[in-house]
């Protein structure tokens, strides 16, 4: 079971808490979110990388039934990129490197831009 981390934005305000599942093993981001029902509004997963890299943080929606905003993010800990990630869509790539891959729920889309710096810290 991966550990719980709370994810903060130095640069903005979030519209609520926001909790993830630090998923930093070869089981967990496999499963990722295939299969569930539903996202609530303050969960989701951050998958975690070995190096900043587009092909590795690149991610697929097979099996998830629902859409999400998708971040990713450097390690430097900048927002390099994000996505409204639609399910089922075969595949998504960052525009440049990340080590970090955020998944939320959609309605969280406003919560983070390209550029901004975030941080982590275990629940």
């Amino acid at each position: 079971m991966p550990k719980s981390v709370a994810i903060k934005n130095r640069d903005r305000e979030l519209n609520g808490r926001l909790q993830l599942k630090y998923c930093d093993t070869f089981l967990t981001q496999l499963r990722g979110l295939m299969f569930r029902s539903r996202l609530s509004r303050d969960e989701g997963l951050v998958l975690v990388g070995t190096r900043d890299s587009r092909l590795e943080s690149s991610i697929h929606m097979f099996f998830v039934a629902f859409d999400l905003t998708v971040l990713w993010v450097n390690t430097e800990m900048k927002v390099v990129d994000k996505v409204l990630a639609k399910s089922w869509h075969p595949m998504y790539v960052s525009k440049k490197p990340a080590k970090y891959v955020i998944e939320i729920h959609p309605e969280r889309w406003g919560d983070f831009e390209i550029g901004d710096t975030v941080h982590f810290t275990d629940v």
